[in-house]
């Protein structure tokens, strides 16, 4: 493919864009995942062309996630924006990976262990969001995932649902954390029907429901500490 070959001129299937779209996101090469973050290339270079010679340049996706602004700055075509865009991206996947790991090892003791976890993600949420922490027989965290999003009520958030997952990860027991965009932690009346619902089917199915935490504004509340689970 020549460097000074617009993308537009590329056969559509052919372009990074429409092959993800087309055959996925694994179709697509490591050029054509950098092209479609950097979106153009430079006069005399198609963004395809730009993205591979980036990666010629720095050995690899190795070196790309390790360059430097200044680094990425030195690099022919790339002024401003698109290190930016770059380092942006690197960021992303180091804090990422960062919060994978601390969640693969990640002990819960108390409620508050569950707030450190989880406090500066969800107070920032617009609406309500049903998050379900997974732990193995010692407590540590195998896995979280966001079950239910929007107002939340007995009808929506269905035990099924919930204690799926569980099963499929084979988690030991589990607890259930959801926010307040209001800011207030303080339970409401169907927040507690939700957890004494969850309480009960958990304790059929063998997976313990440890606790309910809700989440305000950089405060929390635990079920399990106010005595109702």
């Amino acid at each position: 493919m020549a460097e000074n070959i617009r993308v537009s001129d590329i056969p559509l299937n052919e372009r990074p864009v429409e092959k993800l779209l087309q055959f996925g996101v694994e179709s697509l090469s490591n050029e054509e995942l950098l092209a479609i973050l950097l979106r153009t290339g430079t006069k005399g270079e198609n963004v395809i062309a730009l993205s591979k010679r980036i990666l010629i340049e720095l050995d690899g996706l190795d070196g790309l996630l390790n360059v430097s602004f200044e680094e990425a700055s030195k690099i022919k075509g790339i002024k401003k924006v698109k290190a930016c865009q770059i380092i942006a991206m690197i960021e992303m996947f180091n804090r990422f990976r960062t919060l994978k790991s601390q969640r693969e090892s990640f002990k819960i003791s108390s409620p508050k262990d569950v707030s450190t976890l989880l406090i500066n993600e969800m107070s920032n949420f617009k609406q309500e969001v049903f998050k379900l922490i997974l732990l193995n027989t010692k407590n540590i965290v195998i896995g979280t995932k966001d079950v239910f999003k929007g107002t939340l009520n007995s009808s929506i958030v269905h035990p099924r649902e919930v204690f799926k997952e569980a099963v499929h990860r084979g988690s030991a027991s589990i607890i259930v954390c959801h926010n307040h965009p209001s800011g207030d932690p303080s339970p409401s009346k169907e927040d507690i029907n939700i957890t004494l619902r969850l309480k009960e089917c958990g304790n059929i199915m063998g997976i313990e429901l440890l606790d309910h935490i809700i989440i305000g504004d950089n405060k929390y509340v635990s079920l399990k500490e106010k005595g109702i689970i």
